[in-house]
């Protein structure tokens, strides 16, 4: 239970630098994913980068205080999240770039993390 306690907590800081990335720099943030920028665009990426200042927290809190179901019941959210992440990734349009690659790799590792750790506890 410690090691996905540890993995919600992980996740929560690269989701809540992720949610910095979108509301400061989300222009960039698109670029990275080799996506022309837009004013359209840039206003729905920080969209989403204050809903995953919401989740990070939430992520956070479960990890560290909440007790081993509900830790288990957020761990199997995530493992469907992380997986669908890494899938829309994989379908940007025009491919991935670096930034894109290493994205996919992230939520596909996080997917993985929390389907092996599951299973231990099982």
């Amino acid at each position: 239970m410690k090691e996905l306690r540890f993995t919600l907590q992980t996740g929560a800081t690269v989701f809540g630098f992720s949610s910095l990335l979108l509301l400061i720099a989300p222009g960039f943030f698109l670029e990275l994913l080799g996506i022309t920028p837009s004013a359209e665009l840039e206003w729905s990426m920080r969209m989403i980068g204050i809903t995953l200042v919401a989740l990070s927290g939430q992520m956070f809190i479960v990890g560290s205080f909440l007790e081993e179901r509900y830790v288990k019941y957020s761990a199997r959210v995530m493992q469907v999240s992380a997986g669908s992440l890494a899938l829309l990734t994989a379908l940007i349009p025009g491919g991935l770039t670096w930034f894109g690659w290493l994205y996919f790799v992230v939520g596909a590792g996080f997917s993985l993390a929390y389907t092996i750790l599951l299973a231990k506890i099982r």
